[in-house]
């Protein structure tokens, strides 16, 4: 038994030192060491022996299992180191280089314009509000002194959403409609109870349109102001503030005599344009953008009557003055974009946002 023990410590050192892989070792070990190994097959006829012989043969058993495990703990770190050399050429990293710094990007334009918007309205007080973008049309028409009969109410200049049997959906205020403005928010946040009020609501707006200055889909903010004091003179200087704020002191505005239905009296606040510098011409050719000189930028006026009842006030009582601007085309009318199609904010083209 005791040869026995000495030709398998040979044979098993022999083989650990050959092998090169994880696997193959796990293999030796279990068929050497296992339950069921080699060694567990010799060790079966210790009882077969007498004592002195059962004496020497465990001695030996012993001192082969420890070499044997010696062995192989010795093949493992053999292994490993070889394993991770290869790892560590294969992966081999120059630290000594400089990083490749990952692309970052950015607010979109008109993210970035409607934060700075929303903080120099701050400055005057006025508080951000948000309103339904899908709302009835009783908010979006009839409570803003639109009649049922009102060509924005048709499905030329609005979009209605679809209900069961391909039918525009409808419920206790109306057909429900993607707000073609923010001025949705007026009579609801009268509705509120909360006076005298400074609100500014920024969301997204639809309409059926798609050329140079108009998208089917935009941004618009909503100033309202309603108190028992409130007047013209304060909604011009609000525009105009708002307006050196934004586009900076060289900008000229104007307010022009317009009509509104929801609004008593009614004016077009507009903005010199940036792309020809009030000219109205571009290397001798009509401006793209502007055709002469000015460009829109929103409505403006004293809130009507009509809409001041629709929010549950007395309009004896109380006044007020509001005004709705598209953010996309404010921010276009910035000195120094040069921005001629306001379709081109939504292609996508990092070539473009890239620059802001």
């Amino acid at each position: 038994m005791i040869k026995k023990l000495q030709e398998l410590e040979t044979e098993c050192l022999k083989a650990f030192s050959s092998i090169s892989t994880s696997a193959e070792l796990e293999a030796s070990r279990v068929a050497y060491l296992g339950r069921k190994g080699r060694l567990a097959d010799i060790l079966a006829d210790l009882p077969k022996l007498s004592n002195d012989e059962k004496r020497s043969a465990g001695q030996k058993a012993n001192e082969v299992k420890s070499a044997i495990e010696g062995a192989f703990e010795a093949a493992v770190a053999r292994i490993d180191s070889a394993q991770s050399a290869k790892r560590a050429e294969k992966e081999w990293l120059d630290i000594s280089l400089p990083g490749s710094e990952p692309s970052v990007g950015h607010l979109h334009l008109t993210s970035q314009a409607i934060e700075e918007i929303s903080d120099i309205f701050s400055r005057l007080g006025f508080v951000r509000a948000r309103h339904p973008e899908v709302d009835w049309d009783y908010y979006a028409f009839e409570s803003l002194n639109m009649p049922k009969d009102h060509p924005a109410r048709d499905d030329w200049e609005t979009f209605f959403v679809e209900g069961e049997n391909n039918r525009v959906a409808e419920g206790e205020k109306g057909k429900i409609v993607l707000t073609p403005h923010t001025s949705n928010a007026q009579v609801r946040e009268m509705e509120k109870g909360q006076l005298p009020i400074r609100m500014i609501n920024i969301g997204k707006c639809y309409r059926r349109q798609s050329t140079a200055r108009h998208l089917t889909m935009f941004h618009q903010f909503e100033g309202l102001v309603i108190d028992k004091t409130a007047t013209v003179t304060e909604l011009k200087g609000v525009c105009d503030y708002f307006a050196k704020a934004f586009f900076g002191e060289g900008r000229v505005t104007r307010l022009r005599p317009y009509h509104f239905r929801f609004t008593e009296p009614s004016f077009e606040l507009d903005v010199s344009c940036a792309v020809c510098d009030g000219s109205g011409l571009v290397a001798g050719a009509k401006c793209k953008l502007c055709k002469g000189g000015w460009l829109e930028l929103g409505g403006a006026g004293m809130v009507h009557p009509n809409v001041l009842k629709a929010g549950g006030l007395n309009p004896k009582e109380y006044q007020g003055f509001a005004f709705g601007w598209g953010v996309e085309r404010t921010a276009m009318m910035r000195s120094g974009l040069n921005i001629d199609d306001i379709r081109i904010m939504y292609k996508n083209d990092l070539r473009f946002l890239q620059q802001f």
